[in-house]
């Protein structure tokens, strides 16, 4: 298998390695909007923009597509109040994922850094689970910043993303499945990318314990008793 089909977009750690190209992003009504924000870019709405979304909704996928443009460097939430900002900042763009108010990121530094890109004209990206909107911040004048940043959410995915991504997801791992599978699983599994790619890691998993090909039988073993959130 080449390197570039070893590693695939949302697919859980379990000997399988996410691929973060543009070419295996998987468009749809859900995630247009936050696409077509990434592939405006440099021409964005301010110099920081967020893009929102639920676990395994793509936004890290999204983040690489844009940093492979931008050159942009990454940093974890959490390491803020512990990076040389300036530095970071060199290659005028930069990637913050998964900012949350739970994780008790260093709101100073964070405030710092924003002021820090209009000043340098850099670009910054940050990707986050909730609404900045909704934040309970001890620093009003980085609840303020935050709150007039541009945001573009990624949406429930319709059933046609879904279907795209069990096909995509199991070809990935050279899952044959043919439409009994495919309309057997759509109306069980949860509606989301988390409940798709844990699905077809456990069809995986069941087929190569129990030595079989994946088909409606087997599918029906595993998620018979499932029914869809």
């Amino acid at each position: 298998m080449s390197a570039s089909a070893a590693q695939r977009q949302l697919v859980l750690d379990l000997g399988h390695d996410a691929s973060f190209a543009r070419e295996d992003f998987i468009r749809g009504e859900a995630n247009a909007a936050a696409l077509a924000l990434i592939d405006r870019w440099p021409d964005w709405p301010d110099r920081a923009v967020v893009v929102v979304g639920p676990e395994g909704s793509g936004k890290s996928h999204l983040a690489a597509i844009w940093a492979a443009r931008s050159g942009a460097r990454g940093l974890a939430a959490a390491a803020l109040g512990k990076a040389d900002l300036p530095d970071l900042l060199s290659p005028g763009a930069l990637v913050i994922e998964n900012l949350e108010p739970g994780d008790r990121f260093d709101e100073h530094a964070l405030f710092h850094l924003l002021n820090l890109v209009r000043e340098e004209r850099a670009s910054l990206l940050i990707t986050a689970r909730s609404l900045p909107a909704g934040w309970a911040l001890q620093t009003p004048d980085l609840a303020s910043r935050l709150r007039a940043l541009p945001v573009v959410g990624l949406a429930r995915p319709d059933e046609k993303l879904l279907r795209a991504l069990l096909i995509k997801l199991a070809a990935d791992r050279q899952l044959d499945l043919d439409d009994s599978v495919v309309n057997y699983l759509i109306v069980r599994l949860e509606r989301s990318f988390a409940g798709i790619q844990q699905a077809i890691a456990r069809l995986d998993h069941a087929a190569m314990q129990q030595k079989r090909p994946v088909t409606r039988a087997l599918a029906a073993e595993l998620f018979r008793d499932e029914t869809p959130r």
